[in-house]
This record gives C-alpha cells, structure tokens and sequence, in this order.
C-alpha cells in the first residue's frame, strides 16, 4: 500500500516532535515514524534518566556527610540498585508517555511505529508500504561507539544504554574512556560503593578543556577514590564475566586492576547507517554525519537533518535549536542559523563543570587581546554555607571589544550561574554589563561581577 504526506519525520527524539507539531498546525498532513522508543536518547538512556541516577548518587554522597553538617545520619548507609532503577525508570517512562501523549494529540499528525528507509529521494519503504513525501526530516539520533579493540567480543562490556538496566551494584566498575558519559557514571557507581577505575588513552584529561579546569576535574575524581589511568594506547581486553582485565601500552598499572564490569565510553556515533540515503542521494561525512548547510538542508533541498545524526552539536539543546532553525526556515523568515549558536554544555558531575564559548587556550589561538578572571568557589559564600566549595569560576574577555568570549565554572550551581555569561554573549554587550550588575547575595551568581573585575 502506497502512502502519501506532505513531510515525513523519521526519529521523534527532541527535534522531531516539536517540528511535527508546527508543521501539522500550518495545515501539513505529517507522519512521525519511530523504530524504538519515542522522546530519542535524552528522555530514554540520556539525560532524564542518568540526572535522576546522579541525584541518587547526590543523596548518597551527602548521607555520608551528614556528620559534618551536625546530622545525625545513620551509620549503615547503603544504596539498594533496585529501588535507584525503579526510581529511574518511573521518571523516563513518565517522561516518555508525556511525549508520546503529546504525539497523539497532534493535529494532522500521524505516528508510525517500524523502521523506515529511502527508496528515492522522494519515497521511503515502511514495511511493506510505500511513503511519498515532499519534505523528510531526520532526527534519528545516535549510539554509542564500540571500537574494534582486541578482545572486544570476548568479554561482556556495557555501554551508556546498558547501564540504565543495571539493577545489582558492580564489585568494580572499569571504565574505558574519560568522556563526559565516561566521568558522569563514574563519579556516580563510585557514590553508590563500587570501586571504579578509568582508563583514558590521552596523556591529557579532558583535552578539550583548559589545563586547570581539567586537572580540577581529575583531582575532584581522585579524591572521591577513583582510580584514573591516563596514556592508555592499544587498549585490549581479555577475561570473563565478573574479571575483566583491561592491558594497554606502556601501562601496566591499568592490568593490574581486575573489573568485574566494563563500560565503554569512548564517544557516540549518528544511526545513519541503515536509512538508504544513497538512495536519496544524502551525502554523510567521514563520520557517518548528515552534511548539512547553516539551516540545517541536507545536499538533497527537501531532505533536512536534526540533532546528532548532523555532527552539528549532539546535545538535547542543540538539537531543539535545530528544530526552531529548520521550522524557520521552512515556515518562518528563514534567519536562523546553525552558525549563530554559541557552543554550551555542561558535565554533570557533583559539582557540575559548565562551560560556554571558547577555553582560554582556544582565544589565545584566535589571536584576540585575550583577558582572564578567576574566582575559587571558597569565595562563593552560597558553596561555603553548603559546604561544596570545590572548582573554580573562570571567564575569557576580548580586552578589544569588551565582549565574553567564554567561560567555564566548574562548581556547584554552576551549570545554573553561567547562564548570566550566557545571555550577555547573545545579547554581543560589553562584559561590564554583568560586572557593574548587582546580584543577589547569597547566590553563586553573585561573584561573577567579582570574577569579571579580576581581568587580568
């Protein structure tokens, strides 16, 4: 049978749904077609789930620190695995059957279940069905990578979508690579009583950070007892389930230590090697990546791609921004751009590291008139008072032009704080704006005036 919309929308992860919902609103009859779960990585083994396993892991922490805040805790504080996956779970699922309930909602918007794949530029095989449309847009997501090291289909390795279903606390949990998914479950099964050791190939921590904010990170990690292995070349593994060794070149402290579960966290990939695009004529980078111009146009005109599958950010808010980008492009004025975002995330680790624009060592490079301020969180009377006083605020100034070029606070609420720096970049104004603000005491965002007044 032969089905004909206006635009098809392969993957209902973040972008997808929303650019349903407009396109349906404009009088478009659309299909949404989801192979798996709806709500993509963020809703169902990304950030939804993995915050709330942190804030688990937060309690935890905090339990065994009661003492020093003059509470009473108990002495035997333990984590039960299940209770912590239930809990997980029940906030995904929830989260999940809100967008789902809201795909359904829609109006003249269909939502097909399967997988689908292009035929031509202009039809895609569902089944046994054919779909012709006049406009796809793809926001099928990513995986996690799973490199071709030695042993890899030799022993039982888990990646971010299997820990989700871990319901018994590893002995010692081993994890391959320093990543961001890497750092965020390790910080938190080392919360939970697991022993963990982190394997990193980089002579570096973190190569994409500054030096100090780096090796802050690390030291944070190693003073909660986590063993970090870094210089790791020609990872290999060997063992069995329950005693996995991982060997690597020039380091045999990481051999040494036996793990009884392995995590691989060594980056993601885009899923778009089984939707046809030769078909269509869709062309990929090396990465698997859909090329795609500044508004998010594929090098077919009618094909557009969304969220990580376009290499273009591969975070759940950069990934919205496609979709406000694409749904101006199609049915606005069409001044949106890819280019104008400016670069923002954040590790979620206990305390958070955020970061925005350039590093230092990144304005330095671009040859601006570069200037620095510093701040350490014991100087954050809102960290003192909850005694989290570990990291550091930092922000990069064009001594030019006036204008922030970047930031990075690596502390608590900072993930929160920064978006001050954040919105005044938008806004292209003079840094003075924040330093000649007055902020509320006490809060974290209050030494960022301070901060921007130690220019150096």
């Amino acid at each position: 049978m032969n089905q004909r919309f206006d635009a098809v929308v392969i993957g209902a992860g973040q972008a997808g749904p929303p650019l349903a919902e407009r396109l349906g609103k404009a009088g478009r009859r659309v299909a949404v077609i989801e192979r798996k779960l709806v709500g993509g990585t963020c809703v169902n083994t990304g950030c939804i789930p993995t915050k709330a396993m942190v804030a688990s892991a937060y309690v935890a922490h905090m339990a065994g620190r009661a003492h020093e805040y003059g509470v009473r805790g108990s002495e035997d504080t333990r984590v039960d695995m299940q209770r912590v996956w239930e809990r997980t779970q029940g906030i995904s699922g929830k989260a999940r059957s809100g967008v789902e309930q809201w795909l359904g909602g829609m109006p003249n918007v269909t939502l097909l279940r399967g997988h689908a794949r292009f035929e031509s530029p202009t039809m895609l095989r569902f089944g046994e069905d054919l779909i012709e449309a006049e406009s796809f847009f793809i926001n099928v997501g990513g995986r996690a990578s799973v490199p071709d090291f030695p042993g890899i289909h030799d022993v039982p390795f888990l990646t971010n979508t299997g820990m989700m279903e871990l319901r018994e606390l590893p002995e010692h949990l081993m994890i391959v690579g320093g990543s961001y998914i890497g750092l965020e479950f390790g910080q938190m099964f080392r919360r939970f009583g697991s022993k963990v050791t982190i394997v990193e190939r980089s002579q570096r921590f973190l190569p994409r950070e500054d030096a100090d904010v780096a090796d802050a990170v690390l030291a944070m990690l190693r003073d909660e007892g986590i063993t970090v292995h870094l210089g790791a070349e020609c990872i290999a593994l060997e063992g069995k389930a329950g005693a996995i060794r991982i060997k690597a070149r020039g380091n045999q402290l990481c051999e040494q230590a036996v793990g009884t579960h392995l995590l691989l966290a060594v980056g993601r990939q885009p899923n778009t090697d089984d939707l046809g695009l030769d078909r269509a004529g869709v062309a990929l980078d090396e990465r698997g990546n859909i090329k795609v111009d500044d508004q998010g146009r594929s090098s077919v005109p009618h094909i557009w791609a969304m969220g990580d599958c376009n290499g273009k950010g591969a975070f759940t808010h950069t990934s919205y921004n496609d979709f406000e980008i694409v749904a101006d492009a199609v049915l606005g004025q069409g001044g949106r751009r890819i280019s104008g975002r400016i670069q923002a995330y954040s590790l979620f680790t206990d305390p958070p590291l955020a970061r925005i624009g350039m590093s230092e060592q990144e304005a330095r490079k671009s040859g601006c008139e570069v200037l620095v301020g510093t701040r350490p969180m014991a100087r954050v009377g809102r960290a003192v008072e909850r005694g989290e006083t570990v990291g550091f605020m930092k922000v990069v100034v064009d001594g030019a032009s006036k204008e922030l070029l970047g930031a990075a606070i690596f502390g608590v609420n900072g993930d929160e704080a920064i978006h001050c720096l954040l919105d005044t970049m938008y806004a292209k104004a003079p840094y003075t704006t924040v330093s000649e603000a007055v902020h509320i005491h006490p809060t974290v965002a209050e030494l960022l005036p301070t901060t921007l007044q130690s220019l150096a």
